[in-house]
């Protein structure tokens, strides 16, 4: 029997899941990184996916159910969007989600013809579901996220670098995230979106690195979803080929990366639900 790399190495470095319940009485915060064109859909750029992918779908499908139930709920949304100019590149990646190009805005969803009903199911405690049910008119688009631009919950944050946290400072010193935090009171902090090794965890493990500095009063929980994040696939016979990008097996660093964000202090979720959903 053959075992892969990546079982040898959930053997030997596990990840302890949980379930992970938001109630009532915790305020929540929902973070969404950089769920765009350039890092999610196919073709549609340098660093985009070359061909369908699941563990990339599954992400955008499990977010955009979140952010669905985070805005029905009016609690704190906030999306970081990968936005770079033109003469400060991201090395050693190539040119990607230039400011101003759909590669750097948030994924849309699917186009349908004609009268659609379109279920989302929302988990909640003891295994039960609620039915949202959404009429779509012909040629309507149901959007994966670009939607939430329009939600008075929600503060988009255009980011030129890895690390949330610092492409949220700006020119007179003060932080979006950190002052979206505050002004919303988070105590529990829900993180989804691209890549789980790079920008995710860039963005948690500063983010617990100021929460233990006492700079994210009231935060206390910081919890990345497992199934809600996703990494690029870059095999070994693909890097051969290319200068300056090492390899990147997909399952491999997804794990890594949730591996290092759970060192740095980060609850990994294999479930999210919420508890009094229907409570007003």
């Amino acid at each position: 029997m053959v075992i892969k790399t990546v079982d040898l190495l959930k053997n030997e470095i596990p990840i302890e899941e949980e379930s992970v319940v938001i109630t009532e009485d915790v305020k929540a915060g929902l973070v969404l990184v950089d769920i765009i064109n350039g890092f999610c859909t196919v073709g549609a750029g340098n660093l985009a996916p070359r061909e369908p992918n699941r563990q990339i779908s599954e992400m955008i499908d499990e977010s955009s159910r979140l952010a669905r139930v985070f805005c029905d709920k009016k609690l704190p949304v906030l999306a970081f969007l990968d936005s770079h100019h033109p003469d400060k590149l991201e090395y050693p990646y190539p040119s990607h989600c230039i400011t101003g190009t759909d590669e750097s805005n948030l994924v849309p969803g699917t186009n349908f013809t004609g009268l659609c009903i379109i279920p989302i199911l929302l988990n909640v405690p003891e295994g039960t579901t609620t039915d949202y049910w959404m009429i779509l008119s012909d040629e309507e688009i149901i959007a994966a996220l670009r939607w939430v631009e329009e939600e008075p919950n929600v503060t988009i944050r255009r980011k030129d670098c890895y690390d949330g946290y610092i492409g949220s400072f700006q020119e007179d010193g003060s932080n979006v995230f950190v002052d979206w935090v505050k002004n919303n009171q988070i105590q529990l902090l829900l993180v989804v979106g691209v890549c789980t090794d790079i920008c995710v965890l860039d963005f948690v493990c500063s983010t617990l690195s100021a929460k233990n500095r006492g700079f994210l009063n009231p935060l206390e929980d910081v919890v990345v979803y497992s199934q809600g994040c996703a990494t690029f696939d870059f095999p070994v016979s693909m890097a051969r080929n290319t200068k300056d990008i090492s390899p990147h097996p997909q399952e491999l660093m997804h794990h890594v990366g949730l591996y290092m964000a759970k060192g740095r202090g980060a609850k990994i979720a294999k479930e999210v639900s919420f508890n009094n959903l229907n409570k007003p």
